[in-house]
């Protein structure tokens, strides 16, 4: 390794070392850009091929880091944050006064370098990394080096910024440059092209309802009776093989089932079925949306506490050539439950929802969106009185800190251990909140502040992202042993931003109810390090469109999950309470890529990839989408990285009621002051 002689500001850096390429030393160069970054870069002329399988440039700080930040875990030398994981690459550190942050070249990553980049953050060693080397997802998903990268004759060019502050704002936010940087630089330019979505977004809200209640009709749409009581609708998750056009016999991925759950809420996206009838005057698409309120309604409450998913009952069935497939017994077997993704009876281990626990957040979540039918599309005294004796069920169960557990035992409803002090507390903030709008009542506010309070005290300062998807959903990794407690390699917890998106909500509304400026800046930090996980640009490697999208956890390989719609609201509140253009930007830009993985005409790079894993898709199939890209951490041109299923409630339903609540209530605003037509 080689020292960077550059001078370098002695406060931030100690030293800079890099390696060479088969011998070949590079051309370095360090030039200011703006007042507190330098440019930096390395050329390297080959004359030959080179087979080398790793290469390293070290930034050592001049300080001893006191946080730590970086896009994805990499908790042993063998791991490594592979390019997959640069959506809005960076790595931070910081002592409390001074923050040194590097963030890769994406102009010379765009270019399509021969050897793949990573970066890397050794916490204990205090050394931050950019590197080129092959490497592979292992476990679900982490990524490590792998031998074998050859680097072509020719030039070979990588770059970083290097940006310094000592700067009381960038200590309490030090997410705030490199977001101002990335989107300055890549986001904006593309996203005032058009960038992500290729049509006006009502085209896609089209396909979605004629796809779920026409093409696909027959696998989505669920109608049954319960105690005598019409309910209906959309199944949990459908697979491809359910598609009219698939020429061998439907297979149903997982027990058929409803839910209104954290995910997956048909509650939610039937307020956009309803809007959508309500202004095109489909009185068949309000008949549906309003069996899905009663669904809702029929929740058996328990002192308060209801379940959040109803399933029927499955067999395997051996049809006549032998082939084996799953089948729904009928929603005349149905029977109430919960989420399977907790940690008593988890869905990694075959857990379903009848052994499942309440889950608060769940609650919390469905109490939420009926207080916003009630408020937003028809008063119904039902859903109001509903919520309130959930209310006073969750305020009982308030502990001495202000946190609300996130599980109870189903035949003690004593709270579980894990995560009994999390950010999925953040959720009953806003519920409650929300409630004390509609029914002021002095308990819901006062239970609400204390619990904001805890969360901001215990977790918003070390980044304590825990919740359920962290641990007990597709991605284990941790469940046993990281619960509480860094990655001592990284010096960062495992992290969701599911819990960032519910604090920064509840922020908000803690301000929007106080008045008091402390909740808007903490609320703005937790967006801030949720826009982390936003693309800020457009990576070759990722053959749909990409920008705006956001991935889930920093152990994860999700580009365009579905979540970006959730999110897309109060990232463009944000910007409106701050007026910051930046913000109206990225949430306009991740709700159209709400819709970028739908397959249909107006999406063609996507369009491509779905028929090349799916060659038997047709016109019947547009409005199908797959709720994330790239899941596994691998893509490719040959359709690698496209799924095979679809949840309405997670996915084109989901982007619909977006789209819809967005538009009725943020539409005219977004015009006025920024020139922006939703």
């Amino acid at each position: 390794m080689i020292r960077w002689e550059a001078a370098w500001p002695d406060r931030f850096v100690r030293e800079i070392r890099y390696g060479a390429i088969g011998g070949a030393q590079p051309e370095v160069r360090a030039a200011p850009c703006g007042d507190r970054t330098i440019h930096c870069t390395l050329t390297f002329t080959l004359d030959r091929a080179v087979r080398q399988d790793d290469w390293q440039l070290s930034v050592e700080p001049a300080f001893a880091p006191t946080f730590h930040w970086a896009p994805h875990l990499a908790p042993t030398d063998r791991h490594v944050i592979d390019q997959h994981a640069f959506r809005s690459p960076a790595l931070v550190v910081q002592d409390g006064t001074r923050t040194l942050i590097l963030v890769p070249d994406l102009d010379l990553l765009a270019a399509k370098p021969p050897v793949r980049w990573y970066m890397d953050l050794d916490a204990p060693g205090n050394r931050l990394t950019l590197g080129m080397s092959a490497s592979r997802p292992e476990e679900h998903v982490l990524f490590v080096r792998e031998p074998g990268a050859v680097y072509p004759a020719g030039t070979v060019r990588i770059g970083f910024y290097l940006m310094t502050f000592e700067d009381e704002a960038v200590a309490a936010d030090p997410w705030r440059p490199v977001l101002a940087f990335l989107w300055e630089r890549w986001g904006s330019p593309r996203f005032r092209t058009g960038a992500p979505a290729a049509a006006p977004l009502h085209a896609y809200v089209r396909h979605a309802y004629d796809w779920a209640f026409k093409h696909w009709e027959g696998a989505v749409w669920q109608s049954f009776e319960l105690d005598g009581r019409p309910v209906g609708a959309c199944a949990f998750i459908v697979d491809a093989t359910q598609s009219p056009n698939y020429p061998g016999p439907p297979d149903e991925r997982e027990p058929r089932s409803i839910w209104n759950q954290a995910w997956f809420s048909s509650l939610r996206s039937a307020q956009g079925v309803y809007r959508y009838a309500r202004r095109s005057g489909d009185a068949e698409l309000r008949r549906r949306a309003l069996l899905a309120k009663e669904l809702a309604l029929s929740a058996p409450q328990r002192d308060g506490l209801f379940p959040s998913v109803i399933a029927t009952r499955m067999e395997r069935v051996r049809l006549a050539d032998g082939t084996e497939v799953n089948r729904s017994r009928g929603w005349e077997e149905a029977a109430w439950g919960h989420s399977n993704r907790n940690p008593l009876s988890p869905w990694t281990r075959g857990g379903t929802a009848l052994e499942a626990p309440y889950h608060l957040l769940d609650m919390s979540w469905t109490a939420l969106l009926m207080l916003r039918w009630h408020e937003e599309l028809e008063h119904d005294d039902r859903l109001l009185a509903y919520v309130q004796s959930y209310a006073e069920a969750l305020l009982a169960l308030q502990d001495e800190r202000g946190y609300f557990p996130a599980w109870l035992e189903p035949e003690t409803m004593r709270p579980l251990p894990e995560l009994s002090q999390s950010p999925e507390t953040s959720m009953s903030v806003t519920f409650l909140l929300a409630l004390h709008d509609a029914v002021p009542d002095p308990r819901y506010r006062a239970a609400a502040l204390r619990a904001i309070d805890a969360v901001l005290a215990d977790i918003v300062p070390i980044g304590r992202w825990e919740d359920f998807e962290t641990y007990w959903s597709c991605c284990p990794y941790g469940a046993e042993t990281l619960q509480g407690q860094q990655v001592a390699r990284n010096g960062m917890f495992k992290q969701c931003n599911l819990s960032m998106f519910w604090t920064a909500e509840s922020l908000h509304a803690a301000w929007l109810a106080t008045g008091e400026p402390r909740y808007l800046a903490a609320g703005e930090r937790c967006l801030d390090e949720l826009l982390m996980t936003q693309a800020s640009w457009q990576p070759p490697y990722i053959y749909v469109e990409a920008l705006g999208g956001f991935g889930v956890m920093n152990a994860d390989g999700e580009w365009n999950d579905a979540r970006q719609s959730l999110f897309a609201e109060l990232i463009l509140r944000y910007g409106m309470a701050l007026d910051r253009l930046e913000y109206i930007e990225r949430g306009v830009a991740a709700l159209r890529a709400s819709f970028v993985m739908m397959y249909c005409p107006e999406n063609e790079k996507t369009r491509e990839q779905w028929e090349k894993a799916f060659p038997f898709f047709g016109e019947e199939d547009y409005g199908f989408m797959m709720e994330n890209y790239g899941h596994d951490g691998r893509t490719g041109p040959d359709g690698l990285g496209m799924g095979r299923f679809t949840i309405f409630d997670w996915g084109n339903g989901a982007a619909a009621e977006a789209y819809l609540r967005i538009r009725d209530r943020l539409g005219e605003e977004l015009e006025r002051r920024y020139g922006i037509t939703i």
